[in-house]
């Protein structure tokens, strides 16, 4: 994938009110244009087929062992946050991290229209429940480590799968950055306790949730990297040495 070169604004271009107004209008159409193209996406995705899921999901919660159907939480849809914590990982991905520093803020809302929000990792519980309250963090955030869910949704790989260097992922297959990966699935279930698997993404499909992009994106120097966030750390570490992103953040 190319990256936009960082922008130059030693010689941007200075113009009068009225010139700005105008070429902020033609703008304008074109926002128009991506809002309305959105909305159809949006709805595309919503129309989507289903897949019934027939496992029988049970993941290593706070309080003890938890099926896919209690991460619902008495609600009729579900976001599954794919973090990548890998076991004997000390810390959670700076990618993956990034986008939850945005969960909690916007799950006051949209809990109350009915969607519930869970993080699930590969790492036993007990090697990230440290990171989670090293980052404040409140939501839901569960282990896979005695089932197949991973796997089962292309975010964890075998070491026989990475050293073939080639795996699975985001609908193709790529050369993977280790046995972990990062991605979003959704799901519904229904009256009759039924639960389907509606959707899922991965790599830069996942940016829509990560309100400080949309922020970057407004200002003149955008997001200003020269490598997908490459300028993502844990919020707790901004001040040290400049790190770099596992590569959860890559147009994979």
């Amino acid at each position: 994938m190319s990256i936009p070169a960082i922008p130059d604004l030693t010689n941007h271009p200075v113009v009068s009110r009225e010139a700005w107004l105008a070429a902020r209008k033609e703008l304008l159409e074109k926002e128009k244009e991506d809002t309305r193209a959105r909305d159809a996406l949006s709805a595309a995705r919503r129309d989507l087929p289903w897949v019934k899921v027939e496992e029988n999901y049970v993941f290593e919660g706070p309080d003890g062992p938890v099926t896919l159907a209690e991460l619902f939480d008495g609600r009729s849809q579900l976001v599954v946050y794919h973090f990548m914590f890998g076991p004997g990982w000390k810390e959670g991905c700076s990618g993956c991290s990034f986008l939850c520093d945005h969960v909690d803020g916007a799950r006051q809302h949209f809990e109350n229209a009915g969607v519930s929000y869970v993080a699930v990792s590969r790492a036993p519980l007990a090697e990230f429940a440290h990171f989670k309250k090293r980052m404040g963090w409140k939501f839901n955030w569960v282990s896979s480590a005695g089932n197949d869910f991973n796997f089962d949704y292309k975010v964890s790989y075998t070491p026989e799968q990475v050293a073939s260097g080639k795996v699975e992922y985001n609908y193709g297959e790529i050369e993977p950055w280790g046995e972990e990966a990062h991605g979003t699935s959704v799901f519904y279930k229904n009256e009759a306790g039924e639960i389907f698997h509606t959707y899922s993404c991965y790599a830069r499909g996942c940016e829509q949730t990560v309100g400080a992009l949309m922020f970057l994106d407004l200002v003149p120097l955008g997001r200003n990297e020269e490598d997908t966030m490459s300028w993502v750390r844990l919020h707790d570490q901004y001040e040290q040495a400049k790190g770099s992103c596992c590569g959860c953040g890559k147009d994979a």
